[in-house]
Protein backbone atom coordinates (compact mmCIF):
# COMPACT_ATOMS: atom_id res chain seq x y z
CA UNK A 1 0.00 0.00 0.00
CA UNK A 2 1.29 3.45 -0.86
CA UNK A 3 2.57 5.77 1.84
CA UNK A 4 -0.04 8.53 1.45
CA UNK A 5 -3.10 6.19 1.67
CA UNK A 6 -1.59 4.66 4.80
CA UNK A 7 -1.17 8.09 6.30
CA UNK A 8 -4.75 9.04 5.53
CA UNK A 9 -6.01 5.74 6.93
CA UNK A 10 -4.11 6.14 10.19
CA UNK A 11 -5.22 9.75 10.55
CA UNK A 12 -8.84 8.69 10.02
CA UNK A 13 -8.55 5.94 12.64
CA UNK A 14 -6.97 8.41 15.08
CA UNK A 15 -9.83 10.86 14.55
CA UNK A 16 -12.28 8.02 15.05
CA UNK A 17 -10.77 7.15 18.43
CA UNK A 18 -10.74 10.81 19.46
CA UNK A 19 -14.44 11.04 18.59
CA UNK A 20 -15.24 7.85 20.53
CA UNK A 21 -13.33 9.05 23.58
CA UNK A 22 -14.97 12.49 23.52
CA UNK A 23 -18.46 11.03 23.17
CA UNK A 24 -17.82 8.46 25.89
CA UNK A 25 -16.48 11.06 28.35
CA UNK A 26 -19.47 13.30 27.62
CA UNK A 27 -21.89 10.63 28.87
CA UNK A 28 -23.21 11.36 32.34
CA UNK A 29 -23.05 7.88 33.83
CA UNK A 30 -23.02 7.21 37.59
CA UNK A 31 -19.99 4.94 37.16
CA UNK A 32 -17.93 7.89 35.93
CA UNK A 33 -18.49 9.66 39.25
CA UNK A 34 -17.32 6.82 41.48
CA UNK A 35 -13.80 5.94 42.61
CA UNK A 36 -11.46 5.42 39.66
CA UNK A 37 -13.81 7.08 37.19
CA UNK A 38 -13.49 5.84 33.61
CA UNK A 39 -9.99 4.54 34.35
CA UNK A 40 -11.32 1.52 36.20
CA UNK A 41 -12.63 0.03 32.95
CA UNK A 42 -10.23 -1.85 30.69
CA UNK A 43 -12.29 -0.74 27.69
CA UNK A 44 -11.52 2.92 28.40
CA UNK A 45 -7.84 2.19 29.06
CA UNK A 46 -7.71 0.32 25.76
CA UNK A 47 -9.30 3.24 23.91
CA UNK A 48 -6.60 5.53 25.30
CA UNK A 49 -3.92 3.02 24.30
CA UNK A 50 -5.29 2.80 20.76
CA UNK A 51 -5.57 6.58 20.44
CA UNK A 52 -2.01 7.09 21.70
CA UNK A 53 -0.73 4.34 19.42
CA UNK A 54 -2.33 5.74 16.27
CA UNK A 55 -1.19 9.20 17.35
CA UNK A 56 2.37 7.87 17.36
CA UNK A 57 1.73 6.28 13.95
CA UNK A 58 0.57 9.59 12.49
CA UNK A 59 3.52 11.41 14.05
CA UNK A 60 5.88 8.80 12.60
CA UNK A 61 4.37 9.20 9.14
CA UNK A 62 4.68 12.97 9.30
CA UNK A 63 8.28 12.73 10.48
CA UNK A 64 9.05 10.27 7.70
CA UNK A 65 7.68 12.66 5.10
CA UNK A 66 9.58 15.62 6.55
CA UNK A 67 12.90 13.74 6.67
CA UNK A 68 12.48 12.09 3.26
CA UNK A 69 15.32 13.11 0.99
CA UNK A 70 17.16 14.86 3.81
CA UNK A 71 20.66 14.03 5.01
CA UNK A 72 20.34 14.99 8.69
CA UNK A 73 21.60 12.16 10.88
CA UNK A 74 19.87 13.64 13.93
CA UNK A 75 16.51 13.59 12.16
CA UNK A 76 17.10 10.00 11.10
CA UNK A 77 17.96 9.07 14.67
CA UNK A 78 14.80 10.67 16.04
CA UNK A 79 12.72 8.94 13.37
CA UNK A 80 14.19 5.56 14.32
CA UNK A 81 13.27 6.24 17.95
CA UNK A 82 9.69 7.02 16.93
CA UNK A 83 9.48 3.85 14.85
CA UNK A 84 10.85 1.79 17.75
CA UNK A 85 8.28 3.31 20.12
CA UNK A 86 5.49 2.70 17.61
CA UNK A 87 6.48 -0.93 17.19
CA UNK A 88 6.80 -1.51 20.94
CA UNK A 89 3.36 -0.04 21.71
CA UNK A 90 1.82 -2.11 18.93
CA UNK A 91 3.43 -5.34 20.11
CA UNK A 92 2.97 -4.99 23.87
CA UNK A 93 -0.24 -2.96 24.23
CA UNK A 94 -2.27 -2.10 21.11
CA UNK A 95 -2.60 -5.62 19.71
CA UNK A 96 -2.86 -7.89 22.79
CA UNK A 97 -4.98 -5.52 24.89
CA UNK A 98 -7.20 -4.54 21.96
CA UNK A 99 -7.87 -8.12 20.88
CA UNK A 100 -8.37 -9.17 24.52
CA UNK A 101 -11.01 -6.48 25.10
CA UNK A 102 -12.95 -7.39 21.95
CA UNK A 103 -12.86 -11.18 22.42
CA UNK A 104 -13.55 -11.17 26.17
CA UNK A 105 -16.32 -8.59 25.97
CA UNK A 106 -18.29 -10.27 23.21
CA UNK A 107 -17.73 -13.77 24.59
CA UNK A 108 -19.21 -12.78 27.96
CA UNK A 109 -21.84 -10.56 26.32
CA UNK A 110 -23.15 -13.45 24.22
CA UNK A 111 -23.23 -15.74 27.27
CA UNK A 112 -24.93 -13.23 29.60
CA UNK A 113 -24.65 -9.52 28.90
CA UNK A 114 -25.63 -8.63 32.49
CA UNK A 115 -22.25 -9.98 33.64
CA UNK A 116 -20.26 -7.41 31.67
CA UNK A 117 -22.59 -4.85 30.05
CA UNK A 118 -25.94 -4.58 31.88
CA UNK A 119 -28.91 -3.64 29.75
CA UNK A 120 -29.35 -0.41 31.72
CA UNK A 121 -26.24 0.90 29.96
CA UNK A 122 -28.24 1.05 26.72
CA UNK A 123 -29.93 4.12 28.20
CA UNK A 124 -26.56 5.88 28.34
CA UNK A 125 -24.42 4.40 25.58
CA UNK A 126 -25.79 4.27 21.99
CA UNK A 127 -25.17 1.13 19.95
CA UNK A 128 -22.70 2.82 17.58
CA UNK A 129 -20.55 3.93 20.52
CA UNK A 130 -20.63 0.46 22.04
CA UNK A 131 -19.33 -0.99 18.77
CA UNK A 132 -16.74 1.79 18.57
CA UNK A 133 -15.43 0.71 21.97
CA UNK A 134 -15.76 -3.07 21.66
CA UNK A 135 -15.82 -4.01 17.96
CA UNK A 136 -13.92 -1.70 15.58
CA UNK A 137 -10.77 -1.98 17.72
CA UNK A 138 -10.06 -5.40 16.19
CA UNK A 139 -10.30 -4.50 12.47
CA UNK A 140 -8.39 -1.27 13.07
CA UNK A 141 -5.44 -3.00 14.70
CA UNK A 142 -5.46 -5.75 12.05
CA UNK A 143 -5.44 -3.12 9.30
CA UNK A 144 -2.41 -1.51 10.93
CA UNK A 145 -0.63 -4.85 11.16
CA UNK A 146 -1.38 -5.57 7.50
CA UNK A 147 -0.20 -2.18 6.21
CA UNK A 148 2.98 -1.83 8.29
CA UNK A 149 5.67 -4.24 9.42
CA UNK A 150 6.36 -3.92 13.13
CA UNK A 151 9.60 -5.02 14.75
CA UNK A 152 8.73 -7.01 17.87
CA UNK A 153 10.97 -6.87 20.96
CA UNK A 154 12.64 -10.03 22.24
CA UNK A 155 10.03 -12.51 23.36
CA UNK A 156 11.13 -12.44 27.00
CA UNK A 157 11.00 -8.64 27.17
CA UNK A 158 7.67 -8.50 25.36
CA UNK A 159 6.03 -11.10 27.59
CA UNK A 160 7.45 -9.43 30.69
CA UNK A 161 5.90 -6.11 29.64
CA UNK A 162 2.53 -7.73 28.88
CA UNK A 163 2.57 -9.54 32.24
CA UNK A 164 3.37 -6.28 34.00
CA UNK A 165 0.38 -4.60 32.38
CA UNK A 166 -1.96 -7.53 33.14
CA UNK A 167 -0.91 -7.86 36.78
CA UNK A 168 -1.02 -4.08 37.21
CA UNK A 169 -4.62 -3.91 35.98
CA UNK A 170 -5.68 -6.88 38.12
CA UNK A 171 -4.19 -5.22 41.21
CA UNK A 172 -5.96 -1.98 40.26
CA UNK A 173 -9.31 -3.81 40.06
CA UNK A 174 -8.68 -5.46 43.43
CA UNK A 175 -7.71 -2.12 44.97
CA UNK A 176 -10.94 -0.51 43.74
CA UNK A 177 -12.89 -3.33 45.38
CA UNK A 178 -10.89 -2.85 48.57
CA UNK A 179 -11.73 0.86 48.64
CA UNK A 180 -15.36 0.77 47.49
CA UNK A 181 -16.50 -2.76 48.28
CA UNK A 182 -17.77 -3.09 44.69
CA UNK A 183 -16.20 -5.02 41.84
CA UNK A 184 -15.68 -3.14 38.59
CA UNK A 185 -17.41 -5.87 36.58
CA UNK A 186 -20.66 -7.58 37.68
CA UNK A 187 -19.16 -10.94 36.66
CA UNK A 188 -16.73 -10.81 39.58
CA UNK A 189 -19.59 -10.45 42.07
CA UNK A 190 -20.72 -13.99 41.20
CA UNK A 191 -17.33 -15.68 41.63
CA UNK A 192 -15.95 -17.15 44.84
CA UNK A 193 -12.49 -15.98 45.98
CA UNK A 194 -10.84 -19.14 44.64
CA UNK A 195 -12.57 -18.87 41.27
CA UNK A 196 -11.61 -15.18 41.07
CA UNK A 197 -7.94 -16.14 41.40
CA UNK A 198 -8.35 -18.71 38.62
CA UNK A 199 -10.20 -16.16 36.47
CA UNK A 200 -7.50 -13.51 36.92
CA UNK A 201 -4.74 -16.04 36.21
CA UNK A 202 -6.55 -17.25 33.09
CA UNK A 203 -7.02 -13.66 31.87
CA UNK A 204 -3.30 -12.97 32.33
CA UNK A 205 -2.44 -16.16 30.42
CA UNK A 206 -4.83 -15.27 27.59
CA UNK A 207 -3.36 -11.80 27.09
CA UNK A 208 0.13 -13.35 26.95
CA UNK A 209 -1.08 -15.84 24.36
CA UNK A 210 -2.50 -12.94 22.35
CA UNK A 211 0.93 -11.29 22.42
CA UNK A 212 2.40 -14.46 20.88
CA UNK A 213 -0.44 -14.57 18.34
CA UNK A 214 0.39 -11.01 17.33
CA UNK A 215 4.06 -11.86 16.94
CA UNK A 216 3.32 -14.93 14.82
CA UNK A 217 0.75 -13.07 12.72
CA UNK A 218 3.13 -10.17 12.13
CA UNK A 219 5.87 -12.55 11.02
CA UNK A 220 3.47 -14.50 8.82
CA UNK A 221 2.14 -11.40 7.07
CA UNK A 222 5.55 -9.94 6.41
CA UNK A 223 7.47 -13.22 6.07
CA UNK A 224 10.33 -11.79 8.13
CA UNK A 225 12.19 -15.07 8.42
CA UNK A 226 12.77 -15.12 4.67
Amino acid sequence: MALVPCQVLRAAILLSYCSILCNYKAIDMPAHQTYGGSWKFLTFIDLVIQAVFFGICVLTDLSSLLTKGGDSQEQERQLKKLISLRDWVMAVLAFPVGVFVVTMFWSIYIYDRELVYPKVLDNFIPAWLNHGMHTTVLPFVLIEMRTTHHQYPSRSCGLAAVCTFAVGYILWVCWIHHVTGVWVYPLLEHLSPGVKIIFFAAAAIVINILYLVGEVLNNYIWDTQK
